[in-house]
């Protein structure tokens, strides 16, 4: 009874230290945006104001923000899963974008099957295909030893010109820059088509697919044998493989999670908001925000729930702090500033597992040795 006692303690204390860092972060970061904002002539306290009436101040404007923070939940999610294998996932970004492409495919060509069964089935070939984009990433790295930072942004840039190709030139309507509109079959359900109070918000039910899939990556992290495995792998392969785990498996594994993550993203984006795919010749941008939804997050499912919120509130509370003649750019700055200082506990953490790391990697090989 006294060690799982301690146990808790020792657990408590770890996910209270692992989060009290990036909320100081966040506290200092708004104290640092409200000097600039003094120094731009602005009312700190009247721009804060307006940017949480704006993103918080209704329901309708609530469910907005849930908007933005659905596919931010995911590729958060995405970077953090692949981080704890020890890989740094850059491409959410193509994999967002390959997932989204296949999800408008399915929900337009697929006809003459019930609502619900369509759009699971379009969310799932939008996760699959994602999964499967990020996978070459993790088999690169596995079997020929390839970076995968290098790797995954080499795969961003195919996926936005293979997708483009695609839009283009089998999905696009004729004559029109954007892909056919998927059937009503595969649209999600939004929250405002029975209750009243989210009128005039485009919140769907994509943000309790986001919740469900964060819940699913902190239990298979911490609750299973898999997890452990992908865990151990990330803090240190050599130690890992010597205790029989298969490391380039987990690797691939790790990284078709991740895609699968940033696949679901994109095609609930799809089914959720847009109906359709616009020409790529530009990233969307929410693979990269995920990178730092996940600094933010600390690479922790329940982490990312949070820093995603927070990134939605700053994303659509920043056009009614311009109403108060705040610049847009201050908001930028607001969230490269608690980015900045995450990162310098994040690099503070990276050091320190590097040189735990080839301490151990040095005693296996004296072991060796002896």
């Amino acid at each position: 009874m006294e060690n799982k006692v301690s146990e808790f303690k020792a657990r408590l204390q770890q996910n209270t230290k692992a989060i009290a860092y990036p909320l100081i972060a966040i506290l200092l970061s708004f104290i640092v945006g409200g000097i600039i904002v003094a120094a731009f002539g602005n009312d700190p306290i009247v721009a804060y104001t307006a940017m949480f009436k704006g993103s918080l101040g209704s329901w309708s404007n609530f469910g907005e923000t849930l908007v933005s923070v659905t596919p931010l939940i995911l590729t958060g999610l995405s970077v953090a899963f692949a981080f704890r294998c020890g890989l740094f996932n850059i491409g959410a970004e193509g994999q967002f974008i390959i997932g989204s492409v296949a999800a408008v495919w399915a929900g337009w060509a697929i006809k003459g099957i019930p609502a619900l069964l369509h759009v699971l089935l379009v969310l799932l070939i939008g996760a699959a295909v994602g999964g499967i984009w990020g996978g070459v990433v993790g088999w690169l790295k596995a079997k020929v030893g390839s970076h995968e930072v290098i790797n995954s942004i080499m795969m961003n840039y195919i996926a936005m010109y293979f997708s483009n190709y695609i839009v283009m030139n089998l999905l696009n309507e004729p004559d029109k820059a954007f892909s056919h509109a998927i059937a009503d079959t595969a649209k999600l359900w939004r929250f405002a088509e029975t209750i009243t109070v989210f009128k005039g918000s485009r919140v769907h039910m994509g943000i309790v697919v986001a919740l469900i899939v964060a819940v699913f990556a902190y239990y298979l992290l911490n609750k299973t044998v898999r997890g452990y495995e992908i865990r151990a792998v990330g803090f240190n392969p050599y130690a890992a493989e010597y205790g029989g785990i298969n490391v380039p498996r987990n690797v691939v594994l790790a990284m078709f999670i991740s895609g699968v993550f940033a696949g679901l993203a994109g095609a609930i984006m799809v089914t959720g908001i847009q109906f359709r795919v616009n020409n790529l010749f530009g990233f969307t941008g929410y693979g990269l925000d995920g990178i730092a939804v996940a600094l933010v997050g600390n690479n922790h499912p329940i982490g990312v729930i949070l820093s995603a919120f927070l990134f939605g509130v700053l994303q659509k509370g920043g056009p009614m702090m311009q109403l108060k003649g705040v610049p847009k750019e201050v908001v930028g700055i607001i969230q490269g500033i608690i980015i900045l200082f995450v990162a310098v506990n994040f690099i503070k953490v990276m050091i320190e597992r590097y040189s735990e790391k080839q301490k151990i990697k040095k005693g296996s090989v004296e072991g060796e040795g002896k």
